[in-house]
Parts: structure tokens; C-alpha cells; sequence
């Protein structure tokens, strides 16, 4: 039994940790230029991307199942040219759980950059600096705020997440059984002191996650002070 929670938290772990890193690499395009960009379909992008967080996760991971089907186009696709499932595996449930993560990471990485001054752009290019150089050497160190709260919050939540990965991994042992499907799973067992194992452990991580988020915050707002 120790061994199998050992497992579970190290698979969840992992899940969580990889999606934040794919997710940080994906959000920050995406939120710099939802932040600075104008364009005709901007709003229907940010809903796009703010669907997962009103949408029933089993609604969105039923679509994703369907998709990554071998008996649909994107299933097909994938087996007849990389020899790749994604229904029912490890790397389905981390597609999901990016999906599903989205809005936690860009939200919070689009309010940073939002909230920062047009001079400090303003004045990074007309000291002849690039816009790639401005984004890394001037925008990204004045929001770090942003991008703490954004990996925590990010990261948080694919601990946690429940119903897309069940409908897209299933509860297949070392593979896709997160902690959150274990929790579901041993009180269906009624063994009610492993749920309390699984829970209480998720419940300590995230705790500690939202008081760092908090502390830091606080102390960059005392720095600014």
C-alpha cells in the first residue's frame, strides 16, 4: 500500500510539473501578446482559452477522448505517422491538463504585463533595445509576482484535477492514476484511511502553495513601497 501511494503522489507530481513547465513555455507568448495586441478575434481567444474554467471538465475531456480516438482524424494522424496513442496514456493526460490549465497560467501572466507602465516598454525601445531583449531583461523581472502566482495556481490545480483526466487517462495504475482518482477510488473501496492519506496530502501541498503566493506578493508590495 505504501509503495502504490508513493507511486500515485510521484505520478501526480510529475503530471503537474511537467504541464506547469509546458504551460509557462505557452502562456507567456500568449499573454504578452493578448496583453499588448489588438485584433478583431481577441475576445473570442480569451474565451476560447476561459472555457476551461466554466465548462464541466468531463464535457471537455469527453471531446478530448473523442479526438484522440484512433477511429478519428487526429488518432489516425497520430498512430499512422508517429506511431503515438493519446487516449488512455500518460502523455493524453498531460495534453489534458494543460488544456484544462490554461487560464490559471495566461490570466495571471496577461494581468502582470497589463499592469505594467507603457513607459517602460517606451523606454527600453528608444534605448535601442530589441523587443525580444525588452520582454526578457524588462518585462519578465517586473512581473515576477505574476509569475509566481501563475506557476502556483497552475500547478495547484493539475494536483487537484479530477474529471479530465479520468475521462482521457481512465485509472490505469503507474500510468494515469493521479491522487485525486485514488481519493475517489478508495472511498468507493471504503477504505477511508487511505482517502484520508491521499487528501490530507493534497490539501498540505496546496495550502503551502497559496501561502507562498501570498507571502511573496506581499513582500514584492512592501518592496515597491
Amino acid at each position: 500500500m505504501e509503495e502504490d501511494f508513493i507511486n500515485t503522489l510521484w505520478l501526480t507530481g510529475k503530471l503537474a510539473t511537467l504541464s506547469t513547465m509546458f504551460l509557462l513555455i505557452i502562456g507567456l507568448p500568449i499573454a504578452y501578446l493578448l496583453a499588448y495586441t489588438h485584433f478583431k478575434l481577441k475576445a473570442l481567444v480569451e474565451a476560447l482559452i476561459c472555457m476551461p474554467l466554466v465548462l464541466p471538465p468531463t464535457v471537455l475531456g469527453y471531446y478530448l477522448l473523442v479526438a484522440f480516438s484512433p477511429q478519428n482524424v487526429l488518432g489516425i494522424f497520430l498512430e499512422k505517422h508517429f506511431d503515438t496513442r493519446l487516449a488512455f496514456t500518460f502523455e493524453g493526460i498531460i495534453i489534458a491538463s494543460i488544456i484544462a490549465g490554461l487560464p490559471f497560467m495566461i490570466q495571471a501572466l496577461q494581468n502582470g504585463f497589463s499592469s505594467l507602465p507603457k513607459s517602460y516598454r517606451e523606454a527600453s525601445y528608444t534605448l535601442g533595445k530589441s523587443k525580444a531583449t525588452t520582454f526578457f531583461r524588462v518585462l519578465l523581472p517586473n512581473i515576477k509576482s505574476s509569475l509566481i502566482t501563475g506557476i502556483a495556481l497552475t500547478f495547484a490545480h493539475c494536483i487537484g484535477e479530477f474529471g479530465i483526466v479520468l475521462m482521457v487517462g481512465g485509472n490505469i495504475p503507474g500510468e494515469t492514476r493521479i491522487a485525486s482518482i485514488a481519493i475517489y477510488d478508495e472511498v468507493q473501496a471504503l477504505n477511508y484511511k487511505a482517502a484520508n492519506q491521499y487528501s490530507f496530502t493534497l490539501f498540505l501541498i496546496s495550502f503551502i502553495l497559496l501561502t507562498l503566493i501570498y507571502s511573496i506578493n506581499k513582500s514584492f508590495k512592501f518592496k515597491t513601497l
